[in-house]
């Protein structure tokens, strides 16, 4: 989900600039803001039991952080975290919610918007699921190359917008296992590396 930034700035928005590494909000803490990329890369994450970061989704331009967080009572189920230089805008919780509240097919887009990326978490929890590792990283590439709207049909045309450690993060692989993985695709033909980078 996205709005239009003029919208956002005729209901009172902001801009705030970020630095890799900058939480935009830490998990479980009340959400306040609309957040939305303006510039930049933000990653979801969060920690398991044993310090491992699992990445739920990295975002770029347009894209909303947390937004459906904003219409519950509970604090966020994870961290925003700076990947690179970002410029976000955002807007109070309150002001977005009144603002909605006399625009319905608006507020219609949005639910629509949040279901049908509800619907793709659970097709990919589904697939990343599987003990096949590069069954995993198949189908996170996959979403991938959805959400960039890549559609050219020919192989080997997109490049993985991601590094190693953050297909591994995204998969709930480790790193050595990933790397070994890729290895065995591109050996097998279903990628190919160039200059470092995972062409598929």
């Amino acid at each position: 989900m996205s709005l239009p930034q003029e919208l956002l700035q005729t209901i009172g928005a902001t801009e705030e600039n970020y630095n890799p590494g900058d939480y935009i909000f830490h998990e479980n803490s009340s959400p306040q803001f609309y957040y939305q990329i303006v510039t930049g890369e933000v990653k979801l994450s969060n920690h398991n039991s044993d310090g491992k970061e699992f990445i739920q989704n990295i975002l770029s331009c347009e894209d909303a952080l947390g937004e459906s967080m904003l219409f519950t009572e509970k604090g966020y189920p994870t961290n925003a975290i700076a990947l690179t230089r970002c410029t976000i805008i955002k807007v109070a919780k309150i002001t977005l919610l009144n603002y909605l509240a006399n625009k319905p097919e608006l507020y219609l887009n949005i639910c629509n918007s949040l279901a049908e990326r509800l619907n793709q978490k659970f097709l990919l929890m589904q697939k990343i699921s599987s003990p096949n590792a590069a069954e995993r990283l198949k189908e996170v590439i996959e979403v991938m190359k959805k959400e960039q709207n890549h559609n050219n049909v020919q192989p080997f045309t997109f490049e993985v917008p991601v590094t190693r450690q953050q297909l591994a993060s995204l998969t709930g692989l480790c790193l050595e296992t990933t790397i070994r993985t890729i290895k065995k695709m591109e050996r097998e033909n279903i990628l190919r590396i160039r200059n470092r980078k995972i062409i598929i």
